[in-house]
C-alpha cells in the first residue's frame, strides 16, 4: 500500500518531478500535436483563399455559400413577350403555344362562333400574343404553392375571365378571323394611323420634306 504524503507544515506544495524518460515522451507528443495543428491551419487557409474548380465555394458542401464564393444565382425575371427578340422570342412563343394548345383551349376554349371568334394563326396577332402571355405568367404565379389555397381561384376570377373576354370578344382582335369551325380564316385588321403630333415630329426631322401648304401649287 503506498504511503501517504503529508503536506509540509507551512502549506507550500513542492513541485512534482517527472522522471526524465516520461518527460521526453510528453514533449514529443506535444510537438506532434502542434505540428498537426499547424498543418490543419495551413490547409484551411488554402481552401479559403484559392477558388474551387468551376467557381464554386469549397464550403458549399457544408451549407456555407457565403464563405469563399457567391450564393446561388437568382432566376431571370419574366419580361413581356413583345419586348423579346430573336431566338429568345421564338423560345417563349413556342412554350406559350404549348400551354395554349395543351391546357388553355382544351379546358377553357368555348365553341368558335361569331360571338367568340378564334384564329388558328393567333401567334401572328401581337395583341393576342401579349394577352395570352400575360395570362400564362399569371397562371404560373398563382398555381405556385406560395400563392395559397385560393391562388388558382384568384387566377380564374381576376385574369382568365378578363383575358378570354378581351381576346375572343365579337368586336375584338380576331373579329375578321374564324367565326365558324368549318371556315378557317385569318386576317390582321389595320390599327389607327399615327397621331398628328407624331407625324409633325417626323416631318420636323432633318432631311424630311415639308408638307405642301394649303393653296400652294404642287410641283
Amino acid at each position: 500500500m503506498p504511503e501517504s504524503v503529508e503536506p509540509p507544515a507551512d502549506g507550500a506544495l513542492e513541485p512534482v518531478r517527472v522522471p526524465d524518460p516520461h518527460l521526453e515522451g510528453i514533449e514529443a507528443s506535444v510537438r506532434r500535436l502542434m505540428e498537426q495543428s499547424a498543418q490543419q491551419a495551413q490547409q484551411l487557409d488554402h481552401l479559403a483563399s484559392a477558388p474551387a474548380p468551376g467557381g464554386s465555394s469549397p464550403f458549399a458542401a457544408f451549407g456555407m455559400p457565403g464563405l469563399g464564393g457567391p450564393g446561388p444565382a437568382a432566376p431571370p425575371e419574366p419580361r413581356p413577350i413583345l419586348e423579346l427578340e430573336g431566338e429568345e422570342y421564338e423560345d417563349e412563343i413556342d412554350a406559350l403555344s404549348d400551354w395554349v394548345d395543351d391546357f388553355l383551349l382544351p379546358t377553357y376554349g368555348a365553341e368558335v362562333t361569331t360571338a367568340a371568334p378564334w384564329c388558328l394563326q393567333w401567334q401572328e396577332h401581337d395583341d393576342v400574343v401579349a394577352w395570352l402571355h400575360a395570362l400564362w405568367l399569371a397562371y404560373q404565379q398563382h398555381k405556385d404553392p406560395e400563392a395559397g389555397l385560393s391562388g388558382v381561384f384568384v387566377w380564374h376570377r381576376d385574369f382568365l375571365t378578363h383575358a378570354v373576354a378581351a381576346v375572343r370578344a365579337p368586336g375584338g382582335p380576331l373579329l375578321a378571323c374564324m367565326t365558324s369551325p368549318d371556315r378557317p380564316a385569318h386576317r390582321i385588321l389595320p390599327g389607327p394611323p399615327p397621331s398628328a403630333r407624331t407625324e409633325q415630329a417626323k416631318t420636323a426631322e432633318p432631311g424630311a420634306s415639308e408638307p405642301d401648304k394649303p393653296g400652294e401649287p404642287t410641283s
